[in-house]
């Protein structure tokens, strides 16, 4: 076979064994060694194999992944999800629908420190859907914020999603995590807008709680300070060059632990589970970048990538409608696959032709974890819906994907705006490095 036939059969096997619930780590590393060998012979293939998990794991920047990881599983073994969430509900939960903004406001600030998709969706789907229930929200409603607020884990900052991005295509980290900030706050405000629209549609469907007196609200802002503490220390200090994107992750893992410690709410065994936690997941993290390494060498030998390119150019179309088709494809990707699958399946494919085309890589890689953030809600995959569905045994799977669809459309939206207004996006990375116009 050629090397462009192999390196198709060799894409087309990865896919196979993602369906087939092979782990991606093993699923990429198989692939990749067996294409490589295949290419160029075997005993260079075990070379590779046995030098690439170390100079890939040893790899400074990404030390920044265990780091983020470890403070958000501080502050969720804590308790602190809870907690932030009857703060918020005192100041906006006697509105008609305010628990249900109380929802997206608490999923936004925990996943700004958890940084996971799943982490928030579950810990949300724990603290919020039997709050809701008692005060008589609509099943639908209730469980549509709890999927939509689980999103903004990967769009808001630290963003392990991106993180991974920085690290497969080498865009600056920094950069990346800020550049999730405003595409965050607008789905926010959008969500926002959706149940306003909804419960002035359907009154009863999310009916007002008790109102808090004034004592009540500002003494619950003593829950809310230590994520705000965080989130401008970590944050903040990236955007303002203070801290690299490593450190922060250090002050803020550090800040999350010391916090949880002193006021009590970390005991041996919350800490050693956020310890394992943490552990794990970044083992898995780094076992994919292994294995996104070795698959990527393949596919640079295959001369796919550049097959590709030439392809797409000979086509004729606008740089704007192959960026389209290109979303369009993540979007049916991420709606059978992980995010993390998806970057490291496409990626080695897709960004050396965004490149080519003169779209800026921080832009391409916000939209694109906007668009695979779409797939995490949508049929037949929605992973956000199937951990719903897993947390709340009595609401059916068809009832969730219902009444998502109205925060589908703001995501949709969310997309095709930032996708025609590329500058909301990088103006922030623009203005950390100085380059912004006076």
């Amino acid at each position: 076979m050629s090397p462009e036939v192999t390196g198709v059969v060799g894409v087309i096997a990865l896919l196979v064994l993602f369906l087939f619930k092979v782990p991606v780590s093993i699923s990429l590393i198989i692939v990749g060694t067996v294409g490589f060998g295949t290419i160029r012979g075997f005993d260079t293939a075990f070379v590779q194999l046995g030098s690439i998990p170390f100079s890939t794991a040893s790899s400074y920047s990404l030390s920044v992944i265990p780091l983020f990881i470890l403070m958000g599983m501080f502050l969720s073994y804590s308790g602190f999800g809870r907690d932030l969430f009857r703060s918020i509900d005192k100041w906006i939960g006697h509105i008609r629908g305010g628990m249900a903004i109380t929802t997206i406001g608490t999923s936004a600030i925990f996943s700004s420190i958890s940084g996971s998709v799943n982490a928030t969706t579950a810990t949300m789907a724990k603290i919020t859907l039997p709050e809701m229930r008692h005060y008589n929200y609509s099943p639908m409603l209730s469980t549509a914020c709890v999927a939509a607020g689980g999103t903004l884990g990967i769009l808001i900052p630290p963003s392990v999603i991106l993180i991974l991005y920085g690290v497969l295509t080498m865009e600056p980290i920094g950069e990346l995590l800020i550049a999730g900030l405003v595409p965050g706050l607008l789905q926010i405000v959008l969500f926002i807008v959706v149940i306003w629209l909804w419960v002035r549609k359907f009154p009863a469907d999310g009916p007002p709680s008790e109102k808090s007196h004034w004592g009540e609200r500002i003494s619950s802002l003593k829950n809310v300070w230590p994520f705000v503490l965080l989130f401008i220390l970590s944050v903040g200090g990236i955007y303002l060059g203070i801290f690299t994107p490593t450190e922060a992750g250090a002050i803020g893992a550090f800040g999350s632990f010391l916090f949880a410690v002193l006021t009590r709410r970390l005991g041996w065994k919350e800490c050693m589970n956020a310890l394992s936690d943490s552990v794990r997941l970044s083992a898995m993290i780094f076992f994919i970048l292994i294995g996104a390494e070795l698959f990527s060498q393949f596919l640079s030998l295959s001369r796919l990538p550049q097959e590709i390119t030439l392809f797409v150019e000979g086509l004729n179309w606008s740089p704007l409608m192959i960026m389209l088709a290109i979303l369009l494809v993540y979007f049916i990707l991420g709606l059978f696959l992980e995010g993390i699958a998806v970057l490291v399946l496409t990626l080695p494919v897709v960004y050396p032709l965004v490149e080519q085309l003169g779209f800026d890589g921080i832009w391409f890689g916000v939209i694109m974890v906007m668009v695979m953030n779409i797939g995490l809600i949508t049929p037949p995959l929605g992973i956000s819906v199937y951990i719903i569905s897993g947390v709340t045994k009595e609401i059916s799977i068809e009832k969730i994907f219902k009444g998502v669809v109205p925060m589908l459309a703001a995501m949709i939206f969310s997309v095709i705006f930032f996708t025609f207004f590329p500058d909301l996006i990088t103006f922030l990375p623009e203005m950390m490095n100085g380059q912004s116009e006076p």
